[in-house]
């Protein structure tokens, strides 16, 4: 599967000091430098090298610095990372290559230019999401499961808050600042208005405590939806 490819991927980009987590919208990792601004870096993982992989890169450049490409090396070397005409079409492009093995070494097949940004609005999307998401709670690649993103770590907070029974918004707002937003949109139909200025968690919440147990979780604001 490809979040197979995701932590390989995740490790070699650590090593040249990025800060990678993965599945941020829509993208199969993003990862930010230390510096301010940050060089935004996306990652988009397949089987292997595809026109669709390159579809895909496209689409993300505009948002980013850099794209890089990362497939499975071809065992019988037969893949697109031997096809020269595909790896001059990266290079046309500026996006990198990056093959993973069998082992989970990670080879750089062809290295990415820094593009011009363009879609500046994206871009702080992504960075916004990146920062406020705690830890890396979702594998690029991932394609069924739910998302784990900032907003869905911040309403399990409320909902951990609430499981012991109904509280005012304002006794959850000196943890999670942006209680009362998530709260009253109830994105997910997890909790219950008992009176103004007081919820309770439904069963829904109940269950989605169940299926995501709440580890610490330092609650930041949240201002983008799910």
């Amino acid at each position: 599967m490809e979040t197979a490819l995701y932590l390989p991927v995740k490790r070699f980009l650590e090593k040249l000091g990025f800060t990678v987590k993965g599945e941020i919208g829509g993208c199969d990792l993003v990862a930010l430098s230390g510096d301010e601004p940050p060089v935004v870096v996306i990652g988009e993982l397949k089987l292997s090298f595809n026109l669709e992989l390159i579809l895909q890169a496209v689409d993300r450049a505009a948002a980013s610095d850099e794209v890089w490409l990362a497939a499975k090396f071809s065992e019988r070397g037969k893949g697109r990372e031997s096809d020269a005409r595909y790896r001059n079409l990266c290079r046309r492009l500026g996006f990198g290559m990056l093959a993973v093995t069998k082992s989970g070494t990670v080879e750089v097949i062809v290295s990415p230019t820094t593009t011009p940004r363009r879609d500046n609005k994206r871009r702080s999307r992504l960075i916004a999401e990146h920062r406020k998401r705690q830890g890396d709670p979702a594998l690029g690649g991932s394609t069924r499961a739910p998302i784990m993103t900032a907003y869905r770590q911040q309403a399990l907070a409320c909902a951990s808050a609430l499981s012991p029974g109904a509280r005012k918004v304002r006794d959850l707002k000196p943890a999670i600042p942006d209680a009362s937003k998530i709260l009253l949109h109830n994105v997910y139909g997890w909790f219950e208005r008992i009176e103004r200025g007081v919820y309770a968690l439904t069963d829904a919440g109940r269950a989605a405590l169940k299926r995501w147990p709440q580890q610490p979780i330092e609650p930041a604001g949240v201002e983008v939806a799910p």
